[in-house]
């Protein structure tokens, strides 16, 4: 059965952090805005109430909340003559299913970019010269800068609730914050968690080395809080359940902890889940949006008509949305032509896994998804790259997420994989082993993309998306110079054995690494090269915004979520103020 529905002001593909964020503010200026959720309803007192939310069978073995191959998969290769093939169980990435996104079962780190990494190319280049550049880079500025973003990156921390401190409070330096961060103008909402016993080794490695440790901004609240929109947290009680978990104590920043009980009391919204948009209609010149059109859980397509349509699903889904759709030319890596695809990048690690003896208990069970101390001497450009070789940095971080019986169980190399002397490294190593481990930047390349499959298609007869990306040259050294500076600060804090490792070609899609993908609906200031305008207004369809980590050139050494929410409040204050004074055009001219 095909319907078309009576008209709406907005509709919102997505409901996740920027998803719900965006809803709320445009509610709250009259509008009446539907939002459109692949996945089921969730909500924290029904879904992840104290008794089944720390169940780590359901939740991080059999992984309940993450996105199926059957309702959405892609093809993977590494290089442009390999033939891609589908990916038939989630494993480097997990994309989250159902309302809240990945914002319900991620750890609560919550980075802002540092400055340079706004104006990449133009930095890199000024400094270093063009020829220091990677081969085949796609390396280009953002179009905004972090004094544009400032006020919003300040905005989302305080929707969100998040603790820390400052390093740099309007240009002055704050003892005991991260010195490299952008100025900052205001403190952090909450003061910074408590460390454990392992991250306070770290911090005095790091500070015999005169490195600059800090506390990691958290997601997971060090105190009570009340957020901008009434929303009240509780502090956070080090249980470990964080990372591919609801927190069932309203401690972990999340949507249905920060935004949705506010945005669900409105008479203006609603939400339909289990509803899966197939594509963005168009007017037959495409340069306009009429609504979208969405299948139903029982197979019925359904048209939704509105005047202004704003894609916020994942950052992979919100490409093949565009490509599904028509909007923007499609990146072609041969020709270098189009937009739509290209500056796909992911994120690269290194890390030292250290083995201590038995006077140092690390209590790994008293944990949070975002505890731990870091540093950022080695991030961003914040050292000399030149006599190294390589562009891009990372954060290095000592941090425990968890001590879960099942999946937290750490021995030493050469220990068999079952049996005896399995379950007697176990109980020996469990309590003395932490990491010491590096988030990486991953540059952009010409031929690191995403495009459409030409073989294979999901169930409705779509083709699925093609991902072409591989770990180069510049990120393996990046990350194996990481993996030594994790090695010697792991090597002072005492350990006595220590494992290496990082990233390598060829990239490998099986193990979990991150679920940060970036690129492939870039922002910028020239439609040649980009698919967004600074306020991600689509360029070919103005009345298309694309939220999401998508908009990224390319990625930096932080997580993504601080940076999307940031994007998401500077685009929600376009539209209110700027957009709706004159409905339809672009807001960026050329």
């Amino acid at each position: 059965m095909n319907r078309r529905l009576p008209k709406k002001d907005v509709v919102i593909v997505g409901l996740g952090w920027t998803g719900s964020i965006l809803a709320h503010e445009l509610c709250l200026a009259g509008l009446d805005v539907v939002a459109l959720e692949r996945g089921p309803w969730r909500d924290t007192a029904t879904d992840f109430n104290i008794g089944t939310a720390p169940d780590e069978l359901r939740y991080a073995v059999r992984q309940d909340i993450f996105l199926r191959p059957a309702q959405e998969t892609l093809t993977i290769r590494n290089k442009l003559d390999q033939e891609a093939l589908p990916i038939r169980k989630w494993g480097s990435f997990l994309p989250g299913n159902g309302v809240g996104g990945a914002g319900v079962h991620w750890n609560g780190q919550t980075w802002r970019f540092l400055p340079e990494d706004f104006t990449l190319k133009s930095h890199l280049t000024q400094r270093y010269g063009e020829g220091f550049l990677p081969e085949n880079h796609m390396i280009q500025d953002w179009g905004i800068t972090y004094q544009e973003l400032e006020p919003y990156y300040d905005r989302f921390e305080k929707i969100a609730g998040i603790s820390g401190k400052a390093g740099n409070l309007n240009g002055q330096t704050q003892e005991g914050g991260n010195p490299f961060e952008g100025p900052r103008s205001a403190e952090y909402p909450t003061p910074p968690m408590m460390q454990g016993y392992s991250q306070q080794l770290f911090t005095d490695s790091a500070k015999r080395r005169n490195l600059h440790p800090f506390p990691r901004p958290s997601g997971n609240l060090s105190t009570a809080y009340t957020n901008p929109f009434g929303m009240r947290m509780a502090p956070c009680s080090y249980c470990g359940f964080c990372e591919w978990f609801g927190c069932a104590n309203y401690s972990k920043s999340s949507p249905q902890t920060c935004v949705l009980p506010a945005l669900m009391r409105m008479p203006n919204f609603s939400v339909r889940t289990l509803a899966e948009v197939t594509k963005i209609n168009l007017t037959p010149d495409g340069k306009h949006a009429t609504g979208v059109t969405y299948v139903d859980a029982q197979g019925d397509e359904i048209e939704q008509p509105a005047d202004l349509v704003l894609v916020c699903a994942f950052a992979l889904f919100n490409v093949r949305l565009l490509l599904l759709s028509g909007i923007g030319q499609p990146y072609d890596p041969a020709t270098g032509e189009g937009v739509v695809g290209k500056n796909y990048a992911y994120q690269s690690s290194g890390s030292a896994t250290a083995y201590f003896g038995e006077d140092v208990r690390i209590n790994p069970f008293a944990a949070a998804g975002s505890l731990g101390v870091a540093l950022d001497d080695y991030n961003g450009d914040n050292f000399d790259h030149a006599p190294h070789g390589f562009v891009g940095g990372a954060s290095i971080t000592c941090a425990h997420t968890n001590g879960r019986p099942i999946n937290f169980r750490p021995v030493p190399p050469g220990t068999p994989r079952w049996g005896s002397a399995w379950k007697k490294a176990t109980k020996e190593t469990y309590n003395h082993v932490a990491t010491v481990g590096a988030q990486g930047s991953v540059m952009s390349y010409r031929d690191s993309y995403l495009d459409l499959d030409p073989t294979y298609k999901d169930r409705l007869g779509r083709p699925l998306m093609r991902m072409t990306f591989d770990f180069k040259p510049n990120e393996e050294k990046m990350t194996a110079f990481m993996a030594d500076r994790c090695e010697e600060l792991a090597r002072d804090m005492g350990a006595r054995q220590i494992v290496k490792s990082h990233s390598r070609s060829p990239y490998n899609i099986v193990p979990y690494q991150t679920t940060h993908n970036t690129g492939g609906a870039v922002m910028g200031s020239d439609p040649k090269t980009s698919v967004l305008n600074r306020y991600c207004q689509s360029w070919d369809v103005p009345n298309v915004f694309v939220s999401g980590a998508s908009a990224f050139p390319q990625n930096a050494g932080y997580n993504p979520t601080g940076t999307v929410g940031a994007l998401c409040c500077m685009m929600v204050d376009a539209i209110r103020d700027q957009y709706l004074r004159n409905p339809g055009q672009p807001l960026v001219r050329t």
